[in-house]
């Protein structure tokens, strides 16, 4: 219980900030938010990983509740509700497509499952939040997916560890997290 309450803790607190900070865009293809959004799939991975699929969508359900509910305030209702689709349909693909991949080679469902979901999660957020609004949604929507995609394969480092130290704690295998 103590877990699922971080990860839904940590969930609202990525999902928040990035809502807050995809505002400020650092150039014509990227926002601040491009740097942290992507962490909430290895929130979701580690839990699906650790508690499997029911505890994964009972922290995306819980964090996506109080993100945009925070969103509202931080960054207005507009993006709220953008972020809160997206992340809602994103999330439970990653659930879904990392539990297909589970007996994959360790790396391949946060791997796979991050790519997917980011892939949605960055249409469906960038045309919902910014279309008609005079900023170049497209082009960030492009950089956006390009900094998911490099802070999935960079979160494979510590998912190997967590995931390593879980196993090892549990006596199971440890070469193959």
């Amino acid at each position: 219980m103590r877990l699922t309450a971080v990860m839904v803790l940590a969930m609202m607190v990525i999902v928040a900030s990035a809502n807050w900070l995809v505002q400020y865009p650092i150039n014509d293809w990227l926002t601040w938010g491009a740097l942290t959004y992507p962490i909430s799939y290895f929130v979701t991975d580690v839990t699906n990983r650790i508690k499997g699929p029911t505890a994964a969508r009972k922290v995306v359900w819980s964090g996506f509740a109080l993100a945009v509910v925070a969103s509202a305030f931080l960054a207005g209702p507009r993006i709220a509700l953008a972020s809160g689709s997206a992340f809602l349909v994103s999330q439970m693909l990653d659930i879904k497509v990392f539990d297909r991949l589970r007996e994959r080679a360790w790396w391949q469902p946060p791997l796979f499952s991050s790519a997917i979901g980011s892939a949605v999660d960055t249409a469906l957020f960038f045309a919902l939040a910014f279309y008609a609004t005079g900023m170049p949604w497209v082009t960030l929507a492009v950089g956006d997916y390009g900094v998911k995609l490099a802070i999935a394969l960079l979160m494979l480092a510590p998912w190997w560890l967590a995931v390593r130290r879980r196993s090892a704690d549990a006596g199971g295998n440890q070469g193959n997290p």
